[in-house]
């Protein structure tokens, strides 16, 4: 009883945070071009997409479930496992206003657990991480071509810049920012939601509506920070940028849902805006110190999360200490090793503070 009531707290919990970091970076870009000017507006806006698209999210929640792990091994104590790992990484990234995938850390604690439990559909995970490979340098390529021809059509033809013209631009923004704000509900909800699920003790639909509530809730009241990094820390968006960045994040991850393959969300968009960033400055935006810190993190969470969801596995259900002692070990010195010499590459100053226009 008291893994069941622990189960469903940090489960609501991680929606909350989910919302926080995926939820509230899709309004980024509407925000970052200064359509929305007011924060709040652009949370409440990307709250109510969520909440939306999380009716939707069935397929994912079916990976999330039962494609990773057998159903027989996803038990509620599992699951709390499972849930409690990925809720306090993703809790701690948003203190710091870094915007990190949802997938990637509830992933990491599912193989994590499922190492330990030596049960795990491996050809599905291998699939899954060949998605998360592929589709943010697909929204990097997209965007960045975009931009780039773009720029080059401004240069031979001049485009009237009328009132009629930019409101219409910005209606688009909005509404290509809440298509994306729906697709992170659709992808997203299952990471919260999912290993209830398959424990057998959350029905579907249920756990679709309340899960979206939560990450709705979320978005609006914890996701300031990571709406201003992807929005005004990474690259200055015009109207058209971000019409670009949003609508193909968008499409992208309501893609991927469809197949029912937990996406990382916010790797797809900030990819996107990185390609906005390198379309108009290639040299410059690889000094931007944000992105390398982004990076850290993308790289770094899901291991941690691997990590400790192995060990409380070993510790709590397998009662072994010998293994989770020598594996954490090995990890955690990588890490460190990684860090140092990371640590030295963001030492180098950022000479240049990006400003594009914002027509």
């Amino acid at each position: 009883m008291s893994f069941l009531l622990a189960g469903f707290l940090v489960a609501y919990f991680f929606a909350f945070n989910v919302g926080a970091s995926g939820a509230a970076a899709t309004m980024g870009t509407v925000y970052g071009a200064g359509v929305i000017k007011r924060k709040r507006i652009a949370l409440i806006l990307s709250g109510t997409g969520c909440l939306l698209g999380a009716l939707w999210g069935g397929e994912v929640v079916e990976t999330i479930g039962k494609g990773l792990i057998p159903e027989g091994a996803l038990t509620i104590q599992v699951a709390t496992i499972i849930l409690a790992v990925s809720a306090f990484t993703l809790y701690f990234t948003n203190m710091i206003g870094i915007p990190l995938s949802t997938s990637e850390v509830t992933i990491g604690s599912i193989v994590g657990v499922g190492l330990s439990l030596q049960q795990i559909y491996l050809f599905n995970l291998l699939e899954i991480v060949l998605f998360w490979v592929l589709v943010p340098i697909i929204s990097f390529l997209i965007v960045f071509i975009f931009v780039s021809l773009f720029n080059r059509l401004r240069k031979w033809f001049s485009f009237p810049a009328s009132n009629k013209v930019t409101k219409c631009l910005c209606f688009l923004l909005i509404l290509t920012g809440f298509l994306e704000a729906f697709a992170a509900g659709m992808n997203n909800v299952a990471n919260a939601v999912g290993p209830l699920v398959g424990a057998g003790v959350l029905d579907k639909e249920l756990g679709l509506l309340t899960g979206g509530i939560f990450i709705a809730l979320g978005s609006i009241f914890l996701g300031g920070r990571v709406l201003e990094t992807n929005g005004k820390k990474i690259s200055h968006l015009t109207l058209s940028d971000g019409i670009m960045v949003s609508g193909t994040s968008g499409l992208l991850v309501i893609g991927a849902s469809v197949f029912g393959i937990p996406i990382p969300m916010t790797q797809v968009t900030t990819s996107g805006i990185v390609g906005v960033g390198a379309a108009k400055d290639w040299k410059g935006i690889w000094r931007n110190q944000t992105i390398y810190q982004i990076l850290k993190v993308w790289v770094t969470s899901p291991i941690i999360s691997l990590v400790l969801a192995f060990s409380l596995t070993e510790i709590f259900l397998n009662s072994s200490f010998y293994n989770v002692a020598i594996i954490s070990g090995g990890i955690l010195a990588t890490l460190i090793i990684t860090n140092f010499g990371r640590g030295a590459m963001l030492k180098k100053p950022f000479k240049e503070e990006m400003n594009y226009d914002s027509q």
